[in-house]
């Protein structure tokens, strides 16, 4: 048998890669992880956690607005952006900091250094000029914002890495996109009193959710005064008149005034320059490590899991995958991780909850189905002058009752859509929904109250 200098060499120290690792070094492997930047991965340097805390400090205007209704008053706020941002990085310094003391405890070598293959077996340190070899490889190395190559004018664009670390608060800010960064983004900026302006190729945003959702965060984005402009593309970028400011040209005709633009639109798999193709590993058209229920690539010893693998992108899908992998290869219990019924967050404002079918899939996927939704005024907006609206939507399978679809928009709607969930991946019914003591006054009690099925417009009117 062929020596090893490691059992496991695992790319990428992000959630998914750090608890894989780490749990294989507790099973006895001899385990090292490479990362080029710092451990955390997209999600605590550059993504879900930062941006969350993006989303608390612009939450704030709007709710001073809401206190004066229930009889708060006092001087204008003021938001100071730097001291913000740096009280942001501390945090999340302290947090690739625990990462690091868990791989440390765990016995895993961490090697602060891009690692790429050379073959199957061997990957080259690239700093340190010099190759290991592991008996299994796994990538973790996550994704990458996609950039618009061709743009003219690119360089004078940022994409959402580069939004947590801004010298100074924009006074316009042009997003290209309509996915969920970009709609997050829109809305934080709105809320820290940013002029901004959402620019999507499509008719309305978050394709992949269900309608109504898609509808309804449309709408909210208007409603907190962003621009959207639908139906249009960036076709090139220029710079502006003013010292740091740029000319956005649409494809409509239209030319924006900006001082940032942003490219949200979408994320890629980093496998470019991995030296993938050097170990025999396929990868599919956006690039994508090609794997099997077990997250097993092409070559028998190689695994990918997380973003890098382009199925569910979401940092618990690929802790979950890192638990699975580890059980799989060391922990002799073949083991592949259920997706289906991942609940999943948008953190608009107000925010997405949404778990399983959407209306339209649900119409796919079963004989008939019953829809019941509900739109209300939240009692904690009653006493303020402009309260928000709330959605609520249940999608039911005819055929067995089964509750296949929730899906909410409103304030603490992915705290509720968390526990609803756990129902929805358990199989209950609409009658157990029914069955269940609804609690007082709060607005998930919507979930086991809705009693009367919706009807399309275009069956009623029959």
């Amino acid at each position: 048998m062929a020596d090893y200098d490691y059992d496991l060499f695992t790319l990428g120290a992000g959630s998914g890669g750090v608890r894989a690792s780490r749990l294989s070094a507790l099973k006895g492997a001899k385990t090292a992880i490479a990362e080029e930047y710092r451990p955390g991965g997209t999600c605590v340097i550059r993504g879900c956690v930062p941006k969350k805390f993006m989303v608390y400090a612009s939450e704030f205007a709007k709710n001073f607005e809401k206190a004066k209704g229930y009889g708060w008053s006092f001087g204008s706020p003021q938001f100071d952006w730097v001291s913000f941002r740096d009280a942001m990085h501390a945090e999340v310094d302290r947090l690739s900091g625990i990462y690091e003391k868990n791989l440390q405890n765990s016995g895993v070598e961490l090697i602060n250094d891009r690692a790429v293959l050379e073959d199957a077996h061997t990957i080259r340190l690239v700093n340190e000029n010099r190759t290991v070899t592991a008996k299994h490889i796994l990538i973790a190395v996550g994704g990458t914002p996609t950039l618009q190559e061709d743009l003219e004018g690119i360089d004078l664009t940022l994409t959402s890495n580069d939004l947590f670390n801004l010298e100074t608060l924009p006074q316009h800010i042009v997003i290209a996109g309509g996915g969920y960064i970009a709609c997050e983004f829109a809305q934080i900026f709105a809320g820290l009193g940013v002029d901004v302006c959402l620019v999507y190729r499509r008719e309305t945003v978050l394709r992949g959710f269900d309608d109504d959702v898609r509808t309804f965060v449309h709408e909210g984005l208007k409603k907190a005064g962003v621009r959207v402009i639908t139906h249009a593309n960036f076709e090139k970028i220029e710079k502006g008149e003013k010292d740091g400011w740029r000319k956005v040209h649409l494809d409509t005709g239209d030319v924006l005034d900006s001082d940032a633009v942003v490219l949200a639109i979408g994320r890629t798999p980093a496998t470019r320059g991995l030296g993938l193709e050097k170990a025999g590993v396929d990868l599919d058209e956006q690039g994508a490590v090609v794997v099997d229920d077990y997250s097993q690539s092409s070559v028998d010893h190689i695994y990918a899991i997380g973003d890098v693998t382009n199925r569910v992108n979401l940092t618990p899908v690929a802790i979950r995958e890192g638990i699975a992998f580890c059980e799989t290869v060391f922990g002799g219990n073949k083991t592949a991780y259920d997706r289906s019924c991942i609940p999943t967050a948008v953190f608009t404002q107000p925010p997405v909850g949404t778990v399983g079918l959407t209306e339209q899939e649900a119409r796919q996927d079963c004989q008939k189905v019953d829809v019941y939704k509900s739109t209300f005024r939240p009692m904690k907006g009653m006493l303020t002058e402009n309260p928000d609206r709330m959605m609520m939507k249940l999608i039911v399978d005819a055929g067995n009752d089964k509750v296949v679809g929730v899906h909410m928009v409103g304030d603490d709607a992915p705290e509720i859509i968390q526990a609803v969930g756990i129902a929805v991946k358990s199989g209950l019914t609409k009658a157990q929904f029914d069955a269940t003591c609804a609690v007082h006054p709060t607005v998930a009690e919507e979930l086991v109250t809705m009693r009367e099925k919706w009807v399309p417009p275009e069956i009623g009117a029959g």
